[in-house]
């Protein structure tokens, strides 16, 4: 699969964050470095450093986000997908000791600061993607090889 794919939900929250940092800190940040630069000496001048810092920082973020977003494919749910396993779906494993893992497979874009995300692109996403239901499958990591079976696959948006 194609590994500039995101969910909507996924699209939205990184145009968020494009918007937050271009419309609002980028704005804040500008007027700090211009007021602390008013101060006179750079050289010795904290506020200015850091923040000059912080500008560029905000600066790469920005380059990167349009640069991003403007690669990134949206896929949405389509109904022919139910059933199986696709991207966008929720996932519920279990194995033989009744322990449950439930994910979303979701874009790489999508899973930092989610723990209940796996990438499209990870070991556990691969082998479930097509897979129904009460269908087996095997986890081989570089560490170990785990068996689960698919007890359930939801596409409903729930809520972090």
């Amino acid at each position: 699969m194609n590994t500039d794919v995101i969910t909507p939900e996924g699209y939205a929250k990184l145009q968020q964050e494009l918007d937050q940092l271009w419309r609002k800190d980028r704005p804040e940040v500008t007027k700090i470095v211009q007021w602390a630069a008013s101060l006179g000496d750079r050289s010795e001048n904290a506020d200015y450093k850091y923040n000059k810092g912080r500008l560029r920082e905000i600066d790469r973020r920005v380059r990167f986000l349009r640069k991003r977003l403007e690669a990134l494919r949206v896929v949405e749910y389509n109904s022919v997908q139910e059933g199986k396993a696709f991207f966008g779906a929720w996932v519920t494993l279990v194995d033989d000791e009744d322990n449950t893992l439930c994910f979303r497979i979701v874009g790489a874009d999508e899973i930092y600061g989610q723990n209940d995300y796996a990438s499209v692109n990870s070991p556990i996403a691969k082998v479930c993607i097509g897979k129904r239901v009460g269908d087996d499958v095997i986890v081989t990591t570089s560490e170990s090889k785990k068996y689960w079976e698919i007890e359930s696959i939801d596409y409903r948006v729930r809520k972090s």
